[in-house]
């Protein structure tokens, strides 16, 4: 079984940064594992926001490029997200989680972490 645990949200102003972490820990191969940060605001669906694969490559979605940059550290076992430029659409809570890939690459989370609360004020 795998334990996914984000940390270092929290309320910041608009234009501010936050740097979130995920430490995984249990039965994972943390090296080869692909591993996505999703956020889910209120009233909104859960999206993926940004994916790091195996080999250090990453994908955002458009509102974020520019902005957020995940990195992982495979001797640690975690992931990160650094958020700069926070905006108030940037609040939700954000979920990091490991993927595979489904056919026509898609990615697809298949663990969870508990989340944390990133919330942006103005």
């Amino acid at each position: 079984q795998v334990q996914l645990v984000e940390s270092g949200g929290g309320l910041v102003q608009a234009g501010g940064s936050l740097r979130l972490s995920c430490a995984a820990s249990g039965s994972i191969i943390f090296s080869i594992v692909d591993m996505g940060w999703y956020r889910q605001a209120p009233g909104k669906q859960r999206e993926l926001v940004a994916a790091i694969r195996i080999g250090g490559s990453t994908n955002y979605i458009d509102s974020v490029k520019g902005r957020f940059t995940t990195s992982r550290d495979n001797a640690k076992k975690t992931v990160y997200l650094q958020m700069n430029s926070l905006k108030l659409e940037d609040t939700a809570v954000y979920y990091c989680a490991t993927l595979r890939h489904a056919e026509g690459g898609a990615l697809l989370p298949v663990s969870w972490g508990q989340g944390t609360q990133v919330t942006v004020l103005s």
